[in-house]
This record gives C-alpha cells, sequence and structure tokens, in this order.
C-alpha cells in the first residue's frame, strides 16, 4: 500500500514556520519519502500570514500545491491562522495549533469564539505552546511543542523526527539541541493526554 500525506503548516512571520518544515523534510528524507514544499506567502514578512504546503510519499510527487479541502493535517502556530486555514482540510482531517494569539490586526476576535470554532473541527488539539516552551528553557521553542503535539498524526515515527530535530539544531549546540528535543517530547506529550481525555467520559478543550 502506497503512503501519501498532505500537511498545510500555517502562522504569522517569526513563529519558526520554516523550522517545522526542515525538521519533518529531514525526517521524511532519511525514510526514504518523496518531498514537496511550497511557501505560498509571508514567509520572510515578521508578523505576516505564513502558509506552507508540505507533501510527503513513498512514490513520485507532480504538484507543490494542496488543494482545498483535500489536506490530511493542519498544523498552525496561531490560533486564527489555524481558523483560517482549516478550509484546507479534508473532512477527515486533523488541525494541531498553539492557541497564543498574535493580535497583529484591527479586529481580531475575542479568544473566547476562536477557541469555540476551533473546537468545531473533529478532534482538533489545542496546545498551550508558549506555557510549555517556557517550562523547557525558551519561548523560541513554541513550535517545537506544536510539532510535537502533532506529531501522533504524522506518517513518519516520532523518534525519527527528534532525530532530525537533533540534525537540524546541531550547529547552534548541545543546549539548544536538549531544549527543542524536550519542547517536541512535552507537546507530545500534550497531545497524548488531550487524546486520552477525549477518549474518557469528558472532553477536555485544552491540553
Amino acid at each position: 500500500m502506497s503512503m501519501k500525506q498532505d500537511i498545510i503548516l500555517a502562522g504569522v512571520g517569526g513563529q519558526g514556520i520554516l523550522s517545522i518544515a526542515a525538521v519533518i523534510d529531514l525526517a521524511a528524507l532519511h525514510g526514504g519519502l518523496e518531498i514537496r514544499q511550497a511557501e505560498v506567502h509571508g514567509m520572510s514578512q515578521r508578523g505576516g500570514a505564513v502558509e506552507s504546503h508540505l507533501r510527503l510519499s513513498d512514490r513520485p510527487i507532480h504538484s507543490d500545491l494542496i488543494a482545498r479541502g483535500t489536506a490530511d493535517l493542519l498544523i498552525s502556530v496561531e490560533p486564527l491562522e489555524a481558523l483560517r486555514h482549516r478550509p484546507f482540510l479534508a473532512a477527515a482531517g486533523r488541525l494541531v495549533t498553539a492557541m497564543e494569539p498574535v493580535v497583529n490586526m484591527e479586529g481580531y476576535p475575542p479568544m473566547e469564539e476562536v477557541r469555540r470554532e476551533l473546537l468545531r473541527s473533529g478532534r482538533p488539539v489545542l496546545v498551550e505552546a508558549h506555557r510549555i516552551a517556557i517550562g523547557c528553557g525558551s519561548q523560541k521553542a513554541s513550535n517545537m511543542v506544536v510539532l510535537g503535539a502533532a506529531a501522533p498524526f504524522i506518517a513518519i515515527p516520532p523518534e525519527r523526527i527528534e532525530a532530525a530535530i537533533g540534525e537540524l539544531f546541531r550547529r547552534k549546540g548541545a543546549e539548544v539541541v536538549d531544549m527543542n528535543i524536550r519542547a517536541f517530547q512535552r507537546g507530545l506529550e500534550a497531545s497524548q493526554e488531550q487524546a486520552a481525555s477525549c477518549e474518557g467520559p469528558t472532553t477536555s478543550e485544552t491540553a
């Protein structure tokens, strides 16, 4: 059976979307998978909208872009951007997002409304990424927390993703590597805890 997975990455500039994509790319390459990646807009503008299309397959991929309504996974580092990109998801697709807003425009809706809408997305994983990252050493690791929360839904073993984090950040030193791996692990744990809670008699809205 062939494997194909289409992932949308969303957020705002400066939140580390490129690093998430680079880690997944490395892990996929080491797993012998084909990769296509396209940055649609905003990647270099801090505070501007960011959208990246990432396609993985064990067979040749002929298009860079993911059509609306077909993505298997949406990974977002900003909650309103998660809502904006939700139309990309297929009916059975999964949504994973950080819940800390980046208020970069007038009229940003109240977070209660954003949360309520996100909870209509099937079984979303909503993670307090900044809080978890600070506990790991730096808020800058929030993107790796979100990647960890998404790891159960990526078609690559989590241990291979973790190894790719080590490879990507190696040039920044052991301390940075350890911090980002801790952030990934805590995000993975938060996701698993939330899934276990949802399977029980009550549903938790937070990670």
